[in-house]
């Protein structure tokens, strides 16, 4: 059935996108800003390398420049002033239905400006931030749309860097060198933002789907270890995310229709003579859609929708404001069978009711205090709400509640940052932030001995977190760099708090080879919910947990081998302490190996860990219509719980690989796929399976559930796995539209991949649960 509708769907949108022959253009324009004090840069030259003649101009003193009927297609540009290194931006893509807005940032010179004789910087890799210069890169919206299964999800298209793996099929959990997934931090225009994705549990940083839109983001950073000191409350990476402004000059839209569900998005300016401009995106399931028009979506159904913004306010002399914010609604509902001989399992007797919705909206204010100082605040208040309950049905058909959850976290910041640049060579970098916490949080879990359902968490209380940082970079001179700075972090629920040194060299070997070094002392509170649960007598017995640390240690080299290829290895090692493990008793439980941090365990911070690993990166940026990503990583992971034994953690695979390639192919002029890019993406992931723990047979049929052994906890290693991703695109441009046709084809030769294993009661027998099979993604999108 499904198949046969992608067939109708294609023939359809193949009527739709035939066109006649003719030349198409569009406007390239933009603002060049210095990169570290973000004021406009009046006077640069902007070339465009890739006409005949080539064509340039020069930014207005407001920093904006402006190129008309530029070509459709790839174009490069070179954008230089006197004082700066010149910048080369290339292969970035003119499309016919929306003008390419650009902003440029440009690195001021260390040398004299006779002295200075740059070449132009490619360096589509290097972090946005200047201050990172170990485990960091940027990555651009072009990537999570084009690259295969990443459908426009920053943490999927993640999978493809090293040191990063997923961690279910089903949503996007990456776990990051080894590391739990709950040390991933999601940042926004500079603040926390409490877990941007569909269907999160409590104190996970990933889900089903994300709820951003790849219409607002423009390129960000995402970092993997030894950050720099603003980051702050993270143990395994960081998404630090940029939005993009909209049109201000222009009223454009887009229209996305496909499998997921459909997107709809539109920007442009308040009015003619002001420069400010809003950006609005909304998003429904496809599911969500069939339910509202009646038709059946099955005993289990996956509902979402989602809204986005980012409003733009130059206020002259003020400075400038946004307003920015994202939310999200999300259900799955699971019907137990009415049918007692429809029952295979246990899990068929069961009716599961499960709801997260999550939302937070912002303002910043961005101010230039004279000509060195740059001083951004930002307010953000977001709510997460999340609902679980499941009902058992006897043999006669009643149902009796099993588990009952319910979770409430509100979060108010205020964070203020201040950039100061004393010279070319020396920047200091420090901020303040405040955050508080109002949560409400509730659990109820049955209990197979007792017979009865048992309050295990319960909370409803409000408490503060208190971060501070500075930071210097200091530029010797354009081949070494320094940066060190201080991070601190205080909860005052149980007044923990942390200090945290930071530092790291770059120095650059030659024009094209550099070596870095980074450290980095990281802290991260617990899950909120771990820190309050019941022992039955109204205490709250890990309420004085402290913070899970961790040392680290990055040495990187850098090798730029072309232009537009280059070869980076990392190796790092990561000192884990204070780790989260049994109080009572001597086990191996430790809050490492947790998808979410929570547990209903009384802890002590008395266990450590230790991560090591050598990371290989061989990526050719796109060249002659190619380009590639291979990334591998041997790495270990491993921990000790309360009864002393070093053991592998669970998400210890050991080694990775990705390999992913892609190759646009431009068609003439006439016939159907005139003024065409076709493209072909394709993904091989391949790594070690995670750690489990064997199941005692004999026990888990005498308890009636599943009972493992502890003391070979995480022995076991999962098969090896293996998956093959594809994406086929194919963009038309035609007079002031663009109409893009992709496939994305998850797991192409439907792989059973193992995810792990369980005891089922009713058969009482061990069995085995896989990952998901051949998953096809179709969409269209219409830019105008």
């Amino acid at each position: 059935m499904q198949l046969k509708l992608i067939a109708s769907f294609l023939f359809f949108l193949l009527l739709q996108l035939a066109t006649h022959g003719q030349s198409l253009t569009q406007t390239v324009r933009g603002t060049v800003i210095d990169q570290s004090l973000q004021t406009p840069i009046p006077g640069a030259t902007v070339v465009l390398l890739t006409t005949d003649p080539v064509r340039g101009t020069s930014t207005g003193p407001d920093g904006t420049f402006r190129l008309l009927s530029v070509p459709v297609g790839r174009q490069s540009l070179k954008v230089s002033f006197v004082g700066y290194k010149d910048l080369v931006l290339s292969n970035i893509v003119v499309d016919a239905g929306k003008e390419l807005v650009l902003t440029v940032n440009l690195q001021e010179a260390i040398q004299q400006v006779a002295e200075v004789t740059v070449k132009p910087q490619i360096e589509k890799d290097k972090p946005l931030n200047d201050m990172a210069t170990v485990s960091a890169r940027t990555f651009s919206v072009e990537e999570t749309q084009k690259f295969a299964a990443a459908v426009n999800d920053p943490a999927r298209m993640a999978t493809a860097y090293a040191g990063v793996v997923g961690a279910d099929d089903g949503g996007n959990t990456i776990v990051i060198r080894g590391n739990s997934p709950t040390g991933l931090l999601w940042r926004m225009e500079g603040v926390e933002i409490p877990n941007p994705n569909h269907f999160a549990d409590l104190g996970t940083a990933g889900g089903g789907i994300s709820i951003l839109s790849a219409q607002l983001l423009a390129n960000s950073d995402f970092l993997t270890g030894a950050f720099p000191a603003e980051y702050g409350n993270a143990l395994a990476g960081v998404f630090d995310l940029r939005l993009r402004k909209g049109n201000n000059a222009k009223r454009e839209h887009t229209v996305q229709i496909g499998v997921l569900g459909i997107d709809l998005s539109s920007e442009g300016p308040f009015s003619k003579n002001y420069k400010g401009s809003y950006l609005f995106n909304y998003r429904y399931s496809t599911l969500g859609i069939l339910s509202k028009l009646g038709v059946s979506v099955g005993s289990a159904a996956s509902i979402f929708q989602d809204v986005s913004f980012n409003v733009y306010l130059p206020a002259g002399k003020a400075g400038t404001f946004t307003a920015f914010g994202f939310g999200g609604l999300s259900n799955s509902d699971v019907d137990a069978s009415k049918d007692s001989t429809e029952w295979t399992s246990d899990y068929d007797r069961y009716t599961d009711r499960f709801f997260a919705n999550t939302g937070a909206a912002g303002v910043t204010h961005a101010i230039n205090l004279g000509r060195n100082a740059l001083l951004k605040t930002v307010f953000l208040a977001s709510v997460y709400r999340t609902g679980y309950q499941s009902d058992y049905l006897d043999e006669q058909y009643v149902p009796s509640t099993r588990t009952k959850d319910s979770f409430s976290i509100q979060k108010r910041i205020g964070s203020s940052t201040l950039t100061y640049r004393f010279s070319p060579r020396l920047t200091l970098r420090t901020g303040l932030t405040g955050r508080q916490l109002v949560y409400d949080l509730s659990r109820n879990d049955w209990n197979n001995e007792a017979n009865r359902l048992e309050n295990q968490i319960e909370a409803r209380n409000t408490t503060y977190t208190v971060q501070s940082y500075a930071q210097l970079n200091y530029r010797l001179t354009d081949q070494l760099t320094f940066n060190a700075g201080l991070h601190y972090l205080r909860l005052l629920l149980n007044n923990s708090d942390a200090v945290e040194p930071r530092g790291s060299i770059r120095w650059g070997i030659s024009a094209n080879k550099s070596l870095s070094l980074g450290y980095g002392l990281h802290s991260q509170l617990q899950n909120i919910g771990t820190y309050f649960i019941t022992d039955g007598r109204s205490n709250s017995p890990n309420q004085g947990l402290g913070f899970t640390r961790s040392h680290h240690l990055v040495l990187a080299y850098d090798w730029s081998l072309s232009d537009y290829l280059r070869l980076k290895i990392e190796t790092y090692y990561q000192s884990l302490f204070n780790i989260s493990i049994s109080a009572d008793k001597k086990d191996a439980f430790a809050l490492v190996n947790s998808y979410d941090g929570l547990t209903t365990n009384r802890l002590v911070n008395a266990g450590v860990g230790r991560n090591a690993g050598l990371e290989l990166t061989l990526e050719q940026f796109l060249h002659n219509n190619l380009y590639f990503l291979w990334s591998t990583s041997l790495y270990d992971s491993k921990y000790q719980g309360s009864d002393g034994v070093w053991r592998n953690t669970r998400f210890n695979g050991r080694y990775a690989s990705s390999f992913l390639a892609g190759k646009e192919i431009s068609t003439g002029d006439r016939g159907l796929f005139g003024k065409s890019v076709i493209g072909f993406n394709v993904k091989l992931t391949y790594y070690g399976g995670y750690r489990y723990t064997p199941i005692d047979l004999d026990a888990s049929r005498q308890k009636g559930e599943t009972v493992l052994i502890d003391s070979e906890s995480y022995s076991q290693q999962l098969p090896a796995y293996f998956r093959t991703d594809i994406r086929l695109s194919w963009k038309k441009n035609r007079p002031s539209s663009t109409r893009t046709l992709s496939l994305d084809v998850q797991n192409v030769t439907n792989r059973q991949n193992i995810y792990g294993q369980y005891f089922e009661p009713r058969s009482g027998q061990i069995k085995t649960s896989y990952l998901s099979g051949l998953i096809p993604v179709l969409s269209y999108r219409v830019a105008f």
